[in-house]
């Protein structure tokens, strides 16, 4: 066919490497992308099993002298990746095309000024088969492409057309925690709440990328500590009221679940749960859940919003003896002084459990010496606060009558005390009481003569 003809006229300029020939590998290229745009058997034929179609590009994407015609070849990858699915970007990855399309981010970078149309097609191929790649996160580090997305969002910022698969970009780098610092420490963060904003209805699809952008960066520590300290968390509680107050027929839900994932990213820290209590984060999620009860469709916000409230609310040891208990108990005698009358005598909104639950972190955090898979670590909250020793949940049994009083009824249970008598079994009457006979003494099994 055409198709393989071509293809095999970019092996042969591939193979020869010959620098002379721009032409007829340009022409070749415009070739190809013109037969995968128009014709769906070309596409079906450059991905089908045994093709060596995609082979062949990757190889001579790879090939330095031919920088020329890559435009047109991740093109046709970029084409095939939207028309065939995720199907085909197992394969990409499969064949090393992270590698490559790293490799050509990072040539792309070092034009001046970048070509826009370019960086379009590699952030959305790369955004594309991020995901199919775990170790993508490492790889960009390791290339030296970590920050070039980052960089055009800074000088791009306006520039939605390429804003929006750069941040798709930054995203799957985020799912790394080493990632997250190191992108954190060249202002994402700060960058990230420019685009952040009160409800618009302009912009949506970028401002649902950021927020998950967003959320993946404040699962870092170091993050979640930057964002309390420039005071986000107020400004994130903010925004969600407003996108709740203006959002009447539920069309955004998905930005508003955004909104509680970044709250509830940066509350996984014992400061940005403080700053949630400071700026009546409570009472805000708490009003609004209220809200969202009748509408079926909001359950992920309400279920979000009880897990932040649930993790943000102060613990206290049980039993409660102010009036924030919904049980009343008989509570022992306490001492008029001692720590556990200092307990209860705390006023009813303190904390009286004692949260180290990011303490003395700091150069552990800076330095980042994390698992690479390291990324589900937040996922779920941990309920430290249930007491798991049994010794300490049994109860304290005391007699309620004096040993004395009880002995009246030793005769009812001859089990109970330590003096048993064995019975004749020819005779049918008890034997002479062996002192200091016990259930632990060996037992006299008769023989079959006695019998």
């Amino acid at each position: 066919s055409r198709t393989v003809s071509l293809l095999s006229q970019l092996e042969k300029i591939n193979l020869e490497s010959v620098l002379g020939t721009p032409d007829n590998a340009r022409y070749v290229t415009s070739k190809i992308l013109h037969l995968v745009q128009s014709q769906e058997k070309t596409r079906k034929e450059m991905t089908s099993k045994g093709s060596t179609g995609i082979d062949v590009i990757l190889s001579t994407l790879e090939v330095k002298s031919f920088n020329f015609c890559s435009y047109g070849l991740i093109a046709v990858l970029h084409f095939i990746i939207m028309k065939c699915g995720g199907r085909r970007a197992s394969v990409i990855v499969a064949k090393g095309g992270t590698q490559i399309l790293l490799q050509q981010l990072l040539s792309a970078s070092k034009d001046c000024p970048p070509n826009e149309e370019l960086m379009v097609l590699l952030h959305t191929l790369l955004a594309k088969i991020g995901p199919k790649d775990k170790k993508i996160g490492m790889k960009a580090r390791i290339n030296g492409a970590l920050n070039i997305s980052l960089n055009l969002v800074k000088h791009n910022l306006h520039n939605l057309r390429l804003v929006l698969p750069c941040l798709q970009v930054l995203r799957v780098y985020s799912t790394n925690s080493v990632n997250s610092v190191s992108l954190g420490k060249n202002g994402v963060v700060e960058l990230l709440f420019k685009i952040v904003g009160p409800f618009s209805k302009k912009n949506t699809s970028l401002m649902k990328v950021a927020l998950d952008t967003l959320a993946a960066l404040l699962k870092s520590k170091t993050n979640a500590r930057r964002a309390v300290d420039r005071g986000y968390v107020q400004m994130l509680l903010t925004i969600y009221v407003d996108w709740h107050n203006h959002d009447n027929r539920h069309r955004y839900m998905l930005i508003r679940k955004g909104v509680l994932q970044c709250i509830k990213s940066v509350t996984n820290i014992k400061l940005g749960r403080k700053a949630f209590i400071d700026a009546n984060g409570m009472k805000i999620l708490y009003n609004t859940s209220q809200d969202c009860l009748a509408v079926r469709t909001l359950d992920p916000l309400v279920n979000t919003s009880s897990l932040i409230m649930r993790k943000c609310f102060p613990k206290n040891r049980l039993p409660l003896p102010t009036i924030k208990s919904a049980f009343h108990f008989q509570l022992p005698v306490i001492p008029a002084s001692g720590p556990v009358a200092q307990l209860y005598n705390l006023p009813p909104d303190v904390d009286d459990v004692v949260d180290e639950s990011d303490d003395n972190d700091d150069a552990e955090t800076e330095s980042e010496v994390e698992i690479e898979n390291d990324d589900d670590k937040d996922q779920h909250f941990k309920n430290d606060d249930i007491e798991t020793d049994i010794n300490k949940l049994k109860p304290r049994q005391e007699l309620g009558r004096s040993i004395e009083e009880l002995k009246m009824y030793e005769k009812f249970f001859p089990e109970l005390s330590e003096n048993f008598q064995e019975w004749d079994l020819v005779s049918k009457e008890p034997k002479p009481s062996v002192p200091g006979a016990n259930l632990s003494g060996p037992i006299v099994v008769p023989t079959a003569s006695e019998e």
